[in-house]
């Protein structure tokens, strides 16, 4: 059971996922960092001195000064700002993904396209691939496979 486990884990396709989701995780720090420490400061800042982690609804009806002091009351609170930088996450994450899954697709192989000339056995001239006769010897042609 255990060589079969040691065959299962050693597969191609499960390394390649493993290696995939450290890649991901690691890649999903990088844009939250991004998104909460360069892309939204600026924007908050042309909203008028906003930060967007801190934007919350408050649920209970009591005032607060701010999120932390409204969660550490444990007070029931929207928290709109996070759900905006998460959708921000998003958005950058599936852009990189779209791009990177367009250049993987361009780098595939592609079709080899059929030939759209042959020679003649008996001439050795140039002809249509879909000739059935040859315009120059004028001999039979196999018909094309």
């Amino acid at each position: 059971m255990i060589k079969e486990f040691k065959e299962f884990i050693m597969k191609g396709n499960m390394l390649d996922m493993a290696i995939g989701i450290i890649l991901g995780v690691a890649f999903g720090a990088v844009v939250s960092s991004l998104v909460a420490d360069v892309i939204t400061p600026p924007i908050g800042l042309i909203l008028g001195h906003v930060d967007f982690s801190n934007l919350y609804v408050n649920l209970s009806g009591k005032e607060y000064a701010s999120l932390g002091e409204a969660v550490g009351a444990g007070a029931p609170v929207i928290r709109y700002g996070q759900f905006l930088n998460t959708l921000i996450n998003f958005l950058i994450v599936s852009l990189v993904l779209f791009f990177i899954v367009k250049a993987v697709n361009a780098m595939r192989k592609q079709p080899e396209a059929a030939p759209s000339e042959s020679t003649c056995p008996f001439c050795l001239s140039s002809v249509p691939a879909k000739a059935t006769r040859c315009p120059h010897c004028t001999s039979q042609l196999e018909p094309p496979a």
